[in-house]
């Protein structure tokens, strides 16, 4: 088969590769649609952030790998022993972190807390080729309402509803986001679901904002045209907001903003208030906590999705409750295109970008 493996930071090839043989408690499924994520576009070329000493790791030791590829829509061509929740030509998305299964968590029905288990695309070859062998304990089956570039980024959406669950919210609460691509897009719909008030959004593209207010943001503030902290102080009644949602830090040299979008948030969230941090950063940030200790604030962390919350985001999704479609803006056909939708992802302002770059790699 043919599957595109990493021999280096930036050094991706499309190859001939054996088929995975079938194993217990797996399935072997045919991807359909696939996309990178940001946090792996950064990997592929070698920018620090999550995960980057263990890629860096594996590639310096076992390369060629077959890296990444866990946000996808796939159907299943096989079933193992030990597999009856699925058949062949169910569709199925996963969850990307897995429990080990026999950590004291995981002995004890606590496997939500395990930090010990596999990554798919990182652990796991992921699905950036024509088949794959996958976890059953990671998939979720993907109803028939939703298509296959709506079911890849149901991973991704997972992740939004264990990080606003995390954030604790209270009826009415008054919500900012600070940035809206993916993430910061599903994070606004599931706290409008949620029971927020009033959400106000931050981004520096127009096309953000705009599909930021598509999707139901009171206020989507532009910062290259106006200074957000002052019009989140004047719609808040100089309060600030209850809870703030950092959505856009990052590398700079993929137009991300760095810890600013953090500092940002601290600076918008009421004494009192929660500061969710989705982002992930790339190395150590140097924060003011004698601040955070004074004003009271709560700087928390998203849980890892979990199979409950994947198959919520299915309902959520299948509804209509949540809406994936508006953010989709750019899908390429065919596993050679695999390049074009890291480069596309990598650098998603230069290419007007919204979600990643999908590929089709079959229908």
């Amino acid at each position: 088969m043919k599957a595109w493996r990493f021999y280096s930071f930036g050094d991706l090839r499309l190859d001939d590769v054996p088929e995975p043989a079938r194993q217990p408690d797996h399935v072997l499924v045919q991807p359909l649609c696939v996309q990178p994520s940001v946090t792996e576009a950064q990997l592929a070329q070698g920018i620090p952030t999550l995960a980057y000493d263990r890629v860096k790791r594996r590639l310096e030791t076992e390369a060629p790998l077959q890296l990444f590829g866990h946000e996808f829509c796939a159907r299943i061509l096989e079933v193992g022993d030990g597999v009856t929740r699925f058949r062949p030509g169910d569709r199925v998305a996963a969850r990307a972190k897995l429990p080990c299964g026999s950590c004291t968590f995981c002995r004890s029905e606590r496997s939500h807390l395990c930090r010990r288990g596999p990554v798919i695309g990182f652990d796991l070859p992921g699905c950036f080729a024509e088949v794959a062998s996958l976890p059953a304990t990671a998939l979720v089956k993907v109803d028939d309402c939703i298509s296959d570039s709506e079911a890849a980024c149901l991973q991704s959406l997972s992740d939004c509803v264990a990080a606003v669950e995390t954030a604790h919210l209270r009826m009415g609460d008054t919500v900012v986001i600070f940035g809206q691509g993916s993430m910061g897009l599903e994070c606004l719909q599931i706290c409008r679901l949620s029971g927020a008030g009033t959400i106000i959004t931050v981004d520096v593209r127009e096309e953000a904002c705009a599909i930021s207010r598509e999707l139901g943001a009171d206020h989507a503030l532009n910062a290259r045209e106006t200074e957000p902290l002052a019009a989140i102080k004047e719609l808040t009644q100089d309060c600030g907001a209850d809870v703030a949602f950092e959505c856009a830090g990052g590398s700079p040299k993929q137009g991300l903003a760095g810890q600013q979008s953090l500092l940002n948030a601290i600076e918008a969230v009421r004494s009192g208030g929660t500061i969710v941090g989705v982002s992930f950063y790339g190395g150590p940030l140097e924060v003011n906590v004698d601040l955070l200790r004074e004003r009271s604030l709560r700087y928390v962390f998203p849980d890892i999705s979990t199979q409950a919350h994947l198959a919520h985001t299915v309902r959520l999704a299948a509804s209509g409750r949540v809406r994936v479609k508006p953010t989709i803006t750019h899908v390429l056909q065919g596993i050679d295109k695999v390049p074009e939708a890291f480069e596309i992802t990598a650098h998603k302002g230069k290419y007007r970008a919204i979600n990643p770059a999908q590929v089709v790699l079959a229908t």
